[in-house]
């Protein structure tokens, strides 16, 4: 017999238990509203692609910069005024070329140097994308919109615990003599994750 009596309480959304959380952290003091607003304004004003896009657009115009990026990462965009976690311990920067085309992901989440490239995209963050470009890089490429000749070889990155990546695109053709701000405009998210190239504007 079925049960009359039981009632059926509605589970409440994401954002209802983040918000009672927050609300229960705030009642004892701890201020989660003040680091939430904080968050938010890190994301959208500080942990921005355009930071990325300083660092590549530099490495294009002065050599001595790209040998020292290539070199420790790291160290070379602290030189720009760009800080990375404490536990982002090492950033590896990957030269594109036009016969090599690498790739970052993070199989077990979604980590990137965030604070150089930005937040990640949700499709970064989907399992479709996480488990699949390691196994069918070409394919998952392609769909993208991304579609490489046989010959150039695709090569892909995991994020480790400490390890985070960044991709130095290849310099589109006829920009050589700009300003490095006219070509940190051509810089984007996607070709910095590896999933697409710069072509000549």
């Amino acid at each position: 017999m079925p049960d009359t009596d039981r009632v059926i309480q509605r589970t409440a959304s994401v954002e209802e238990r983040v918000d009672a959380v927050q609300a229960a952290l705030d009642e004892r003091g701890l201020k989660a509203s003040e680091a939430v607003e904080e968050l938010g304004h890190l994301a959208q004003e500080t942990w921005i692609p355009e930071n990325g896009a300083r660092v590549i657009a530099r490495a294009w115009i002065d050599p001595e910069f790209r040998k020292r990026l290539l070199a420790n990462g790291r160290e070379a965009v602290a030189e720009l005024g760009l800080a990375m976690p404490k536990h982002h311990r090492h950033l590896v920067v990957l030269e594109n070329t036009a016969q090599v085309q690498n790739v970052i992901c993070c199989t077990l989440c979604s980590c990137t140097a965030f604070t150089i490239i930005g937040l990640p995209p949700d499709w970064y963050k989907d399992v479709e994308y996480r488990s699949r470009v390691v196994r069918e890089s070409r394919t998952v490429l392609r769909e993208m919109g991304l579609d490489l000749p046989p010959q150039v070889e695709i090569r892909v990155w995991d994020t480790t615990a400490d390890t985070r990546y960044m991709v130095l695109p290849e310099q589109p053709r006829g920009t050589g003599g700009w300003s490095e701000d006219k070509l940190a405009a051509l810089v984007t998210r996607d070709s910095m994750i590896g999933v697409a190239r710069l072509g000549a504007p």
